[in-house]
C-alpha cells in the first residue's frame, strides 16, 4: 500500500512538471513575438500600451482581488472560528471529566467519580445551546448515569433516584435506545441490591421486548425471581440462560437442579406438585434427585406424624395415600426402569420412597418386583422391598425369608432398622416371642 502511494505521487509530480512546461511554451509562443498594442482613448488623451503589459496587469489584478476577497472572508470568519474553538475546548473538557469519572468509578473512588460527573454536567449546562456538539446528549446521559452509580455505591438513594430519572428521559430513550436500555438494566440491579423485587420487576417491564431477551436482562430476571420466591419463573429463566450458554454445562445443570428442587418444595398440595412436575422436561424428570424429591413431597402431603415408624405404612393411612400413590409410582418409573445403573445410596433412597407407594400393592406390581429381584438376586434393597411387598400381600413365609436375607447385607441404617422391625412383627404373628424380642433388640441397637 505504501509503495503504491509513493508511485502515484511520483507519477502525479511528472504530470505537473509536464503541465508547467506546456504552459511555459504556450506563454512564450503567445508573448514572445507579440508586437500588438492596445490603445486607450480618454479625450483629449490617447495612451498606447503593449498587449503583453495589459495581459500581465489583468492577471496580477485578478490575483490581487482574489487575495483581498479571501482576506475579508477570513476576517469575517474569525468570530465563528473563535466560537468553534471555545466549543471544542469545552467539549474536550467534558469528555475528560466523564472519562475521569468512569476511571474513578472503576477504581472504587466513588466520591471523586461523583465530583467529576457533576463537573461534566456543570460544564455542559454552561455551554451555549446555539453550538451543539456531536453526541452531547449521550455524554450528558452517561454523566447522569455515572453520578447515579456513584451515589448507589455511597448509599445515597435520593441522589441516585434523582439522576436516574434524569437519565431515563423519554427524549433520550428515543434518540439513544441503547443508552436508555443500559440505564434501565442498572436500575434493575440497584433495585435488587435494595431487596426491592417490585421495583426491579417494574424496571424489567419497561425494557423493550428485544432487550428483555438479552443475557444480562435474563440474569437480572433470574435474580429477581429467586429473591421474590418465584420458583417456576426462576426455573424457566435458568433454562433460557442455559440455552444461550450463559453458564458452563456443569453450572447450568447444578443451577437448574437447585431451582427445580426449590419449585418442588414450594408446592403446597398434590395438584400444584403435579403442575410443577409437568413443567419439567424429560431430562429433569429422569434426574434421581428431582424424582426422589418430588415423590417425598407427595408422600409428605399425606404424612400425619413425624415419629419414627416401624414401616412407612404405620405413619401414613392408606386412604390418604390413595391419591398420591399412583402418581408417586409414575414419578419414580424412570428410576425403577434403570435401577441397576443407580449407585447404592440412590437405590436405598429409591426403595425408601417407593415403599409407602406399595401399600395395597396388586398382583401385577408384585410380579414386577419379583421379576426385578430375580434379575438382581443379591441386591439387598430389592430383597427388602420385595419382602415388604409380600408383607402387604400377607405372604408371611416368603416375606420372612427375603427380609432375613436383606437384614444380613443392608448398609442403609433406616432400611435395616425397618427390616428388623418387620421381622419382629412377623415373629409376633407366628407366636415366636423370643425371636420377636431378639429382632426388636437388634432394631433398637441401630443408631
Amino acid at each position: 500500500m505504501m509503495a503504491r502511494g509513493r508511485q502515484t505521487g511520483v507519477v502525479r509530480g511528472v504530470f505537473v512538471l509536464l503541465g508547467l512546461a506546456a504552459l511555459a511554451v504556450a506563454l512564450s509562443l503567445l508573448v514572445g513575438n507579440n508586437r500588438s498594442t492596445l490603445t486607450l482613448f480618454w479625450p483629449p488623451h490617447r495612451v498606447d500600451v503593449s498587449f503583453n503589459l495589459v495581459l500581465f496587469v489583468l492577471v496580477f489584478g485578478f490575483g490581487l482581488l482574489y487575495m483581498a476577497l479571501r482576506a475579508v472572508a477570513a476576517l469575517r470568519e474569525l468570530p465563528v472560528q473563535a466560537r468553534r474553538w471555545r466549543s471544542q475546548q469545552l467539549e474536550r473538557a467534558v469528555v475528560a471529566s466523564v472519562l475521569d469519572a468512569l476511571s474513578h468509578q472503576l477504581a472504587g473512588r466513588f466520591v471523586r467519580a461523583q465530583a467529576c460527573a457533576q463537573q461534566a454536567l456543570n460544564q455542559m449546562s454552561s455551554s451555549p445551546s446555539s453550538s451543539p456538539w456531536p453526541r452531547k446528549d449521550q455524554m450528558e446521559l452517561l454523566a447522569h448515569l455515572l453520578l447515579a452509580e456513584s451515589a448507589q455505591s455511597l448509599q445515597n438513594r435520593s441522589l441516585r433516584d434523582k439522576h436516574l430519572e434524569l437519565a431515563l428521559q423519554p427524549r433520550w430513550a428515543r434518540q439513544m435506545p441503547e443508552a436508555g436500555e443500559g440505564a434501565l438494566l442498572r436500575a434493575v440491579r440497584w433495585a435488587i441490591e435494595d431487596r426491592d423485587p417490585a421495583q426491579a420487576r417494574a424496571r424489567l417491564a419497561a425494557l423493550p421486548q428485544g432487550a428483555g431477551r438479552r443475557i444480562q436482562a435474563l440474569r437480572l430476571k433470574l435474580r429477581v425471581a429467586r429473591m421474590d420466591g418465584a420458583g417456576a419463573e426462576a426455573l424457566e429463566t435458568a433454562r433460557l440462560l442455559a440455552k444461550h450458554k450463559a453458564f458452563s454445562p456443569e453450572a447450568s445443570r447444578s443451577l437448574i437442579r437447585g431451582l427445580a428442587l426449590g419449585a418442588i418444595q414450594q408446592a403446597h398440595d398434590l395438584s400444584q406438585l403435579r403442575e410443577v412436575w409437568a413443567d419439567f422436561d424429560v431430562t429433569e424428570r429422569q434426574t434421581p434427585e428431582l424424582a426422589l424429591a418430588a415423590a417425598r413431597r407427595a408422600l409428605g402431603f399425606a404424612e400425619q406424624t413425624q415419629t419414627e415408624p416401624v414401616s412407612w405404612a404405620d405413619s401414613v393411612p392408606a386412604e390418604a395415600l390413595d391419591e398420591c400413590r399412583p402418581w408417586v409410582r409414575h414419578c419414580l418409573e424412570p428410576l425403577w426402569d434403570r435401577y441397576e445403573s443407580l449407585d447404592e445410596d440412590t437405590q436405598a433412597q429409591l426403595v425408601r420412597v417407593l415403599e409407602p407407594a406399595l401399600i395395597g400393592i396388586d398382583a401385577p406390581w408384585l410380579a414386577r418386583l419379583e421379576q426385578r429381584q430375580r434379575q438382581l438376586p443379591d441386591n439387598p434393597c430389592l430383597q427388602y422391598l420385595t419382602g415388604q411387598a409380600c408383607v402387604q400381600r400377607q405372604l408371611w413365609g416368603k416375606a420372612a425369608q427375603l427380609l432375613g436375607q436383606a437384614s444380613a447385607r443392608l448398609k442403609d441404617r433406616v432400611l435395616l432398622r425397618r427390616s428388623w422391625c418387620a421381622m419382629a412383627r412377623l415373629a409376633q404373628e407366628r407366636g415366636d416371642e423370643s425371636a420377636a424380642r431378639e429382632a426388636w433388640m437388634k432394631a433398637a441397637l441401630i443408631e
